[in-house]
């Protein structure tokens, strides 16, 4: 059983004597640290801001943004990578894109693929070369356009998929919602109750501004479906928000995948989204050195395994992995932000984890805002240390579920208003 599995893995997550929060805290000089942390707006996917734009500008468009906002000379800069799903081609994007906005071409780039955590692994690699010495300051950007993803995945070989683990790598994330919702016993009020509360969040925060701070205008062409002419149009605000949803709204949206079960649908899942989000990294003594702001501090980031088949519940496993890391309990994280890939995996994650709701997605998460696959690990982050500020708390947690049964979570120090 998929559960007796889990709770295998979870009787190896003990505490041991690690760092705890006292030391996490410390400033010291070879922290890695973030120095910039903006977004563009999310945008719906085939009809909203970006569904005529390509994926290299929405790149170059947060890029220019980086460059410019950073008051860093950009020959400092020594890699950027770009964390990204669906094209097959970011990594040449993100090299033009770059050279485009401004780096010169002795900034290096690179494009990193772990699924719906593909900007936060960006972040982990960034980090992790900057710590060994490989890079001195780097970029970690996230970016999709899932309107114009050009990746397909094609059955395995026979011999792989004779074993069934392996074989459920294919199974369709809706599927695979379906699945935690049986396996686990989600059912759908719950979800769409879940669901409702991420949309009224959203519906706040949006209205009271509090996403301006991380978000930055792009302005781009847009398509008018009925003359084919095209129009420019500035994009300032997230476009998911669907402003007086309620669990009664919801309750009456039918099963987005029947074939597989009756409790996920387009209203309890995350939206198919378009937008980037970049993070600045370094060390502290040099950020000290450059005179850069520093926002918060990367402490670390895991990555742990579930079934491929229940792929959704991978928070519920790296969130302890990394919490036994370092020695700290969840009441020692102040803000979660847990990927809503479907809220099948959202409700189950806070159950099983004990997780306070109120601690978690405090804006809205997914379901409300949108998951441009690539781009919401790093998104996260902007979003969390933007909430961390307002409400001058200092641990955030991100986490990510991943297509192929992983999970991911990254630790953050807030060190502005605290």
């Amino acid at each position: 059983m998929a559960s007796e599995r889990l709770s295998s893995i979870l009787g190896h997550l003990s505490p041991t004597n690690k760092p705890g929060l006292p030391v996490i805290t410390q400033k010291n000089p070879d922290d890695i640290v973030i120095t910039l942390a903006v977004r563009t707006p999310l945008t719906k996917a085939f009809k909203g801001g970006f569904k005529d734009t390509s994926l290299d500008y929405i790149v170059y468009s947060v890029l220019k943004v980086v460059r410019e906002r950073s008051n860093l000379d950009p020959a400092l800069v020594e890699d950027i990578c770009l964390g990204n799903v669906g094209d097959v081609n970011a990594a040449y994007e993100v090299r033009a894109a770059a050279i485009a906005a401004g780096f010169p071409v002795t900034t290096a780039a690179s494009s990193a693929n772990r699924f719906c955590s593909s900007g936060l692994k960006a972040v982990q690699d960034i980090a992790n070369q900057i710590s060994n010495g490989s890079i001195h300051v780097g970029l970690a950007v996230g970016g999709e356009s899932m309107t114009q993803n050009r990746n397909s995945l094609q059955a395995f070989h026979p011999d792989i998929m004779k074993n069934q683990g392996a074989a459920d790598c294919l199974q369709p994330m809706g599927q695979t919602s379906e699945n935690v919702g049986k396996d686990f016993n989600i059912s759908r009020e719950l979800q769409d109750r879940y669901a409702a509360e991420s949309f009224r969040r959203a519906e706040v925060a949006q209205k009271s501004g509090l996403f301006n701070d991380e978000i930055v205008p792009v302005t781009t062409k847009v398509k008018d479906p009925k003359t084919g002419e095209f129009k420019e149009v500035t994009l300032t605000k997230d476009e998911g928000p669907r402003y007086g949803t309620t669990f009664e709204s919801l309750s009456k949206v039918r099963p987005a995948f029947p074939a597989y079960g009756d409790k996920s649908t387009g209203g309890n899942s995350s939206q198919v989204t378009d937008g980037a989000a970049a993070v600045l990294l370094m060390k502290r003594s040099k950020a000290q050195e450059l005179g850069q702001p520093i926002l918060a501090k990367f402490v670390g980031a895991t990555v742990a395994g579930v079934p491929p088949r229940i792929m959704g519940i991978g928070p519920s496993v790296a969130i302890p992995k990394l919490l036994n890391k370092y020695n700290l309990t969840k009441e020692d994280v102040d803000i979660f932000e847990i990927n809503e890939a479907f809220a099948s995996m959202a409700v189950y994650c806070i159950k099983v984890l004990g997780l306070d709701h109120a601690k978690v997605n405090p804006r809205g998460g997914a379901i409300a805002l949108g998951h441009p696959l690539g781009a919401t690990g790093t998104r996260q982050i902007c979003t969390g240390l933007s909430e961390a500020r307002r409400q001058k708390k200092k641990i955030l947690m991100t986490s990510m579920c991943i297509g192929t049964g992983q999970g991911m979570a990254g630790l953050f120090v807030n060190e502005v208003g605290v």
